[in-house]
């Protein structure tokens, strides 16, 4: 088994006395698509932003390719080569795709134009939307805004990409469509998928990590989990 990417060890997390996060443990290996599932409240939210910086460990560490990144915030993290999508979209809604697109681009190649337009060129061609780089952001679909949010985060070249709930809202087509961009992906990205869609989760995971009261109920492939009781009396039998 490849050495993972990314290690969680004994993250906790407790917000006024309400523990969110307990002890949990996480592997990520290369090129494997996990997804993390769970009921509303379950503490997925919580472990991704502890994974990606945005708030602090109670207890536990956090190791990106060996490294503790711990207490490095969420900048440094997308430096190393971690990107995240939010579960509501945080495009910039008065530049056109393009721009979007050429921001997150300059982070990693600095103002030299020919290859950020290159780069810019081969995420919107890569998400399908290269017919929408002139448009302004804020005029697109939702479904559009979410696909030009992956693509803003395919311009720093990730090694590890978190999606958070990136079907919601989408249309039947769109789903399709996202559905396929993941399989593209992950080609050459390590993919976090929290998502409840369990159509989209059961075609796309590699394995799955089922949160439950802040704490990992199961782990397993597609087929175990489906298969395991636990996780259907927690979840699956209510989705």
């Amino acid at each position: 088994m490849n050495a993972p990417i990314l290690s969680a060890r004994g993250l906790c997390k407790s917000f006024g006395g309400l523990r969110a996060v307990h002890e949990v443990d996480l592997d990520l290996v290369p090129g494997e698509v996990r997804a993390l599932i769970g009921p509303n409240g379950a503490g997925k939210t919580t472990l991704v932003s502890m994974l990606i910086g945005r708030i602090a460990p109670d207890a536990g560490r956090i190791l990106l390719d060996g490294a503790d990144i711990t207490r490095l915030p969420a900048h440094a993290r997308v430096r190393r080569g971690m990107a995240y999508s939010f579960q509501i979209t945080s495009v910039f809604q008065r530049l056109p795709v393009e721009e979007n697109v050429a921001l997150a681009a300059r982070r990693r190649l600095g103002r030299d134009r020919a290859a950020v337009a290159g780069e810019v060129a081969r995420v919107l061609a890569e998400v399908g939307l290269s017919a929408e780089a002139g448009r302004m952001a804020g005029d697109l679909s939702y479904g559009h805004q979410r696909l030009l949010e992956i693509a803003m985060g395919l311009a720093q070249r990730p090694r590890l990409m978190i999606l958070d709930e990136p079907t919601q809202g989408l249309a039947e087509a769109e789903v399709a469509g996202f559905r396929r961009l993941v399989r593209a992906i992950s080609a050459d990205c390590t993919i976090l998928l929290i998502e409840h869609n369990m159509d989209v989760v059961m075609a796309l995971a590699d394995r799955i990590t089922v949160l439950d009261f802040g704490e990992v109920l199961a782990e397993g492939t597609p087929e175990q989990i489906r298969a395991d009781p636990a996780v259907q009396a927690a979840y699956l039998g209510a989705a």
